[in-house]
Parts: structure tokens; sequence; C-alpha cells
């Protein structure tokens, strides 16, 4: 490494970020970027470990310490190399990613980790910044045609790959703009959008052609986005394609099994974060889910539920609630027991931090209401041992809700796409396709491939870019005999 004891002269420094009370005046992101300095004093803290846990805690294998010796050594264009030869977008990883490199750093086990995640995004806007992201157009074609329906980041890492190797790559997307959740799900403040734009870019001119507002497949369920002007079917994909692969997310949501759950005011996550993204973009929407001087309860105490707190906070929401029906998590993991992997802990993200009541261990008995529109939820504690939940008697409480959010996760792909194309699935409702061997990312029909949620379910976007990746070698692999794209 460039300073060998770099690791106990320095401390970890996290990235600087605007004040609650300046960023809630906007859907700017909000972190900045480390300085060059603080970035080589962050790599110098990257130790000699012999064995660096941090590649295989990160699913797309980033050569975390070859990169974090470029930085200290300011060799950022050569960094940028390393980082792009195991992940294909790491403005979005480095934003969005939580980082599950850095629970397997080995300076983590007595102290604070490396600050891996905050280097990579460094590394990538000094690359964007000087111009070194350019299109990278194979030297010759195939003559090959694959199609990709989905446009989020397995989709997308997918159609780079296959589209450097020679391959016509159509992606197909079903909303009006590119990007999947990472576009309509993700918030402006966590992720600006032109991120995904100047990466679709780079793709169009590397041969990758886009289709929006394309639907693949037929009904289609009310709970799902889908903004499709134009329908295609399957078996004419299969007709004019010579592979395809299922790239789609797993957006069928988790719901609320409870009475009044059918009043005006109670919303999927998923039907509020996508209109701001959308409002953000310049749509004028006539009736956008809006969260100004309401009572919020956002139930789910995940990712998507805290996207919903920050987002009401934005709007101006009078309070903001989020329960989960989980027992609180400890403050801090027992390192020894669960490292080098992700650990159970409490986390604040920033949304919390701009304002947000919690609680935990907390079921949803019902909702309540006047007009056919909510007005308040009845909640009670539980307790749980042995992985059963009781609830707790005489805990019953009630709470004032002029909107109610459901961030409870998601619970398969929509089951309507996977029937039309006629492949198995296994028992959680995915498409079925293994990770291995020559059959690698194929579902029961030999033409058609799948990668990132559509497959292993509701993941993170660093998994999808695995996925999208692998499974682009295995369909060249398919309609070549062989590759040289990575593993």
């Amino acid at each position: 490494m460039g300073k060998i004891t770099g690791f106990m002269e320095f401390e970890r420094q996290e990235e600087d970020h605007l004040e609650p009370v300046a960023r809630l005046k906007n859907y700017k992101e909000f972190v900045i970027t480390l300085t060059d300095a603080q970035a080589k004093v962050q790599g110098a803290r990257c130790m000699d470990c012999g064995i660096p846990f941090c590649n295989t805690g990160c699913p797309v294998n980033n050569i975390i310490p070859d990169w974090n010796d470029l930085v200290f050594h300011g060799n950022y264009r050569h960094a940028l190399e390393n980082l792009h030869s195991t992940n294909n977008f790491p403005e979005f990883t480095g934003r969005i990613c939580p980082a599950p490199c850095e629970s397997a750093c080995t300076l983590g086990i007595n102290d604070d980790p490396v600050g891996i995640k905050s280097i990579e995004r460094k590394i990538i806007d000094t690359g964007w910044e000087h111009g070194w992201v350019v299109p990278q157009p194979p030297s010759q074609r195939t003559g090959r045609k694959v199609a990709i329906v989905g446009s989020g980041p397995a989709g997308l890492a997918a159609a780079q790959q296959l589209a450097r190797v020679g391959h016509d790559v159509t992606v197909f997307e079903k909303s009006d703009r590119l990007g999947g959740l990472l576009r309509y799900g993700i918030p402006d403040f966590k992720m600006e959008k032109d991120l995904i734009d100047r990466r679709v870019e780079q793709m169009q001119a590397e041969g990758v052609t886009f289709r929006t507002g394309v639907l693949i497949g037929k009904d289609f369920p009310a709970s799902v986005s889908n903004m499709a002007r134009d329908t295609i079917f399957p078996e004419d994909l299969e007709k004019e394609f010579d592979a395809v692969i299922m790239a789609g997310g797993a957006e069928q949501p988790r719901d609320l099994p409870v009475p009044g759950r059918q009043l005006k005011g109670v919303h999927f996550a998923m039907d509020f974060l996508p209109q701001q993204n959308r409002v953000n973009a310049g749509d004028k929407l006539k009736d956008q889910l809006k969260a100004t001087g309401k009572h919020v309860i956002v139930i789910g105490g995940g990712d998507t539920g805290s996207d919903c707190v920050g987002t009401s906070n934005r709007h101006g929401a009078a309070s903001v609630t989020q329960f989960e029906l989980l027992p609180q998590p400890p403050e801090h993991e027992n390192k020894p027991l669960v490292w080098p992997y992700w650990p159970t802990r409490m986390r604040t993200s920033s949304s919390h931090e701009e304002g947000c009541e919690r609680d935990w261990a907390v079921a949803t008995k019902r909702l309540e209401g006047k007009g056919g529109k909510v007005d308040k939820l009845i909640a009670c504690r539980v307790e749980w041992k042995d992985g059963k939940m009781t609830e707790v008697p005489d805990s019953e409480f009630e709470l004032k809700a002029d909107l109610v959010l459901l961030a409870m996760g998601f619970v398969s792909p929509v089951q309507q796409v996977l029937d039309a194309f006629g492949v198995q699935k296994d028992p959680r409702g995915n498409a079925r396709a293994t990770t291995e061997g020559e059959l690698a990312y194929q579902t029961s029909n030999p033409k058609v491939f799948t990668a990132g949620d559509m497959r292993r379910g509701q993941s993170l976007v660093v998994w999808a870019i695995r996925e999208g990746r692998q499974c682009a070698r295995a369909v060249d692999e398919f309609l070549m005999g062989a590759s040289v794209l990575p593993r």
C-alpha cells in the first residue's frame, strides 16, 4: 500500500454534506465529494491486510485495495480503469449502494472501516470531470440481435457489455424515460438523473438502441406503474431477436391487508415517489400525490420508507412517523460474531436526520376515516419470540394520519411478464435460473435469460449490475460459443 502505517495514523472522514435546513429547500444532491487531499488520506487508511475481504464483500468484486493505492498516489485515470473493469456504473453505486464492502473491511474489525464508497464516488466524479469516460464502440459487429426487457441497472449493464462485443442490442422500457427504479423510485436528492442520461448517451454511441413506452406482455397489475403506449408480445420478440434478457425489477409491492386499506389517502410508496421524480423532470401532473401540511405515516423501515420520509419533508409535511414491524436493532453490531458479513444494527439515514419520528415493533391493526378518507391509524405493540410475533396486551394506540404510505418491500417481479414468456418460476415467484455452469442465467426457455431482481428478487443496485454483467457473458457464450467478457 502507499502508506503502510496509514490505518494507524488517520481517522475515517465522512463526506461533507449540506445541513438539513439548506437541503430541504430543493431536490438536489447534498453530499459533497471528497477533495483530492481528503481522498488521498482516506486511501492511505487501506491496510496491507493480506486477504482483502472487501473484494468478496462487494457483489461486483471491485478491486478495492488497488484503486485505493492509486488514489493515494493521485493516479485517478488508472484508478478509473480499475474501477470500470468490474463496475459499469460506479456513479450509481457510489451514491446509493449501502456499501457491504465496508462491512467486510479488515480494518473494520476493531476500528472504523476504510471509506470505500466515498473513494469510489471521488474516482468516477473525477473521471467525468476530466472527460475520461468515453464511448467504447466495438471494432466489428457480430450480426446477432439481443433484446433486453427493462432499463434498470441490470438491463443497462447487460446492454453495455453486449454492445461492446459487437451485438445489436435493443433495450425496451415501459416507462417514458430510461433507468427503471433508478429513475422512478430513487429520489433526486440521493441521485440526480443526469447521471443516467449521460450513461445513456454513452451507450447510444456504443450502438445500443433504446425504446421507451413499450410494454412487453399484455395484462398488467394496477399496483405497478405502466406508462407504455405500445405493446409487443413476447413471442414476437423471440422471433425478431436471437436472445432475450428479462431484466425488470421486483415491482410487485407488498400490501397491507387490514380494515380500512381501501380508504383514500392510503398509497403504495411507488405511487408517491415516482410522481416527484416526474415533477422534478419537468412533467406537469394534474393530481400529484403530496404530503404538504399532512400528518404522514410511513409503514416500513427500509430504504424505500426512508425515501418517503425525505420526500415528505421536502413537501412540507406537518409530521412524519415511520413504523417498523421488527424490533429496534442494536446501536452497534457484535463485530466478532458477524464480520465480514452485513450486520444488523441501527441505521439512521440522511432523511431521518431531516425530521422523523421512528418506532419499532409496531403492527397496524386498522385504518379509520371520515367521508371515505383516512384520518387515523390504529396500531399496537408486538413482541417477538422464537421468530413468532404476538400482540402485547393493552398496547393499542392511535395516530392522526392524513397520508399513509406503504413501504414494506416488494414480493416479486410482475407475474404477468414471466407468464407471458412461459418461464418456470421459483417458490418466491421469481424467474428460475441458476448463476453457474453452462446454463447460467438461462430460463426454462432456452432463448430467454434473466438477471437482477427478476431472477433474485428485491435486492441492491450493485447486485443488479453484477448479474447484468454476468448474464451478458452467458448470452455472449450462447450466441458465439465463447466470450471474452469478464465473469
